[in-house]
């Protein structure tokens, strides 16, 4: 048989059973945040808020990990209970269409984020306002892109980059400036301004729009909203280190918000950017409102309550450690492929460093390198290249699986996890022999690939046929949603198309910094 179970009960004694501690109340966050965007809106009689949304408005897989019981479609939801009064604008920078960027965790382009976005926004029966292309390039790919949304019924903007800034305020807020970009129509009293990434214009578009209100004699008001870092909690706490660690790529630090602290004795966490820009964005609200600006320091612009929803401060700290040491194997890999530099990576381990930890508090990597070291050692001209994956299961079990001629890794290690959710004896098959020989004849014989390894995809595709006919299988098939949630990590970096299916089937996947093989395409 091409896969066996193996139990390593010393993780099961020293990392006690695979539970995750709450440590946050979703329902409360939603009814303060909602509540104090609103006070915003109301406190001083303005007739609209134009609220900067940074981070992810759905599926914050970083925050669900970090603060343990959060719902990553919280901000969604959020919004959606205030859709009466919210209306969303979402802001891309032309240079990010024309390069292709795209975003780590889709693998996506910005551009196709955008529209991931509408979709996502309609189904929670959001508002769209439109789409503004800002820094506009009169560019092939952006021009093309304006045409693509507007036939589908998306009006666009084209705002341009801001003579003058980021120094001269008398030129940003004039006609040369800010008054050289179309108004914005809204109607509504609260504007998400949300973009697909860093980087897209949101903070320039908010203030455009400012300086056209105020031009209208609309009072308007701008706010922030971002989940980390967490204002109120301590400069070093690990929830705050594990927001560096996810944007050492965008070299983000944490600091204490010395204009706070000035102006009101109180210690607050933002970061380096927010601090930079705050003088500069103080002076331009000024000039725009001809008063004094109603903020005295970055944390004030803020309308995160995430803080004032932690229920056990424990749990947290020990959700975030896992995630710095999740971001530092994620940045190993990175550098491996060439995304990020020497500098990042370094980086990442000097924050791992900071909390006192190492690659092996996270269970399942330790599993993973003993099988292959342990099979290498019995036959080490046949499993010279094996490469394992690990993952812990809920009841604390430790589950091991290895490539093979018929499957690769991933696909051996979630066999192994379903056939024990399942309690299956090793004698019972969970997928026809017949069936995984003729889909090994079809990629090898008929489509001509040169590698008749069976993907994680293909398998469990061959699991569901093998279902229609044998209830063993369609028993394993419906135990799959009880892997979410579980943490893994294969022994050499996996291929994009696993990688997918294990972050659809919601496991929290990390890999060696190793390539599978020396193949330079299909490595």
């Amino acid at each position: 048989m091409w896969y066996t179970i193996w139990k390593y009960r010393y993780h099961i004694f020293c990392f006690g059973r695979f539970i995750m501690k709450i440590g946050f109340d979703s329902e409360k966050y939603l009814e303060e945040q909602s509540k104090y965007i609103l006070e915003r809106i109301n406190g001083r009689q303005c007739e609209r808020l134009y609220l900067e949304f940074g981070g992810k408005l759905v599926q914050d897989k970083h925050a669900a990990r970090v603060l343990p019981g959060f719902d990553e479609n919280a901000k969604i939801k959020l919004l959606a209970r205030m859709k009466e009064q919210a209306e969303i604008i979402i802001p891309i920078y032309a240079g990010d269409i024309i390069g292709g960027k795209t975003r780590a965790d889709y693998g996506i382009t910005y551009d196709l984020e955008v529209m991931r976005l509408i979709d996502t926004f309609r189904k929670y029966d959001l508002s769209i306002n439109s789409v503004v292309i800002t820094r506009y390039e009169d560019s092939p790919a952006v021009n093309q892109f304006i045409t693509k949304l507007e036939r589908r019924g998306i009006r666009t903007y084209k705002h341009y980059f801001t003579k003058g800034y980021p120094t001269d305020v008398d030129t940003i807020v004039s006609e040369e400036g800010y008054g050289a970009n179309p108004y914005i129509e809204v109607t509504k009293p609260l504007v998400v301004v949300n973009g697909p990434g860093p980087g897209s214009g949101k903070l320039a578009t908010c203030l455009s729009q400012l300086y056209h209100e105020n031009k209208r004699g609309i009072s308007a008001r701008y706010a922030k909203f971002e989940t980390f870092p967490i204002w109120n909690l301590p400069l070093k706490h690990p929830v705050n280190i594990a927001y560096e660690a996810a944007t050492v790529d965008l070299k983000d630090v944490n600091m204490i918000d010395n204009f706070h602290l000035e102006h009101y004795g109180q210690m607050a966490v933002n970061y380096n950017r927010d601090l930079e820009m705050f003088p500069v964005v103080k002076r331009i609200i000024e000039k725009i409102t001809g008063t004094e600006a109603e903020y005295n320091s970055p944390t004030d612009m803020g309308v995160n309550r995430v803080g004032f929803c932690i229920t056990d401060d424990e749990a947290c700290r020990e959700a975030a450690c896992q995630e710095i040491i999740r971001r530092y194997l994620i940045a190993r890999v990175d550098f491996k492929k060439g995304v990020i530099s020497a500098e990042s990576l370094e980086r990442a381990k000097l924050l791992m460093d900071e909390v006192g930890k190492t690659v092996y508090d996270r269970p399942c990597v330790r599993p993973a390198l003993d099988y292959v070291e342990t099979k290498r050692q019995l036959d080490p001209e046949r499993f010279q290249n094996v490469v394992a994956m690990a993952m812990e299961l809920p009841d604390g079990t430790m589950v091991t699986g290895r490539s093979s001629h018929l499957m690769v890794a991933g696909a051996a290690l979630i066999l192994n996890a379903l056939r024990h959710l399942c309690g299956i004896p090793e004698e019972l098959l969970l997928v026809s022999e017949e069936v995984l020989g003729t889909m090994q004849h079809l990629k090898t014989d008929i489509l001509k690939r040169d590698r008749s390894t069976l993907s994680l995809e293909e398998v469990l595709s061959a699991l569901t046929i093998s279902a229609t006919v044998n209830p063993v299988a369609e028993t394993a098939i419906e135990k799959l949603p009880l892997l979410a949630g579980c943490r893994a990590h294969c022994t050499a970096i996996l291929s994009g198309a696993d990688a997918q299916i294990f972050h659809d089937l919601r496991i929290d996947t990390t890999c060696e910094a190793e390539f599978s093989t020396n193949n330079l395409y299909l490595g």
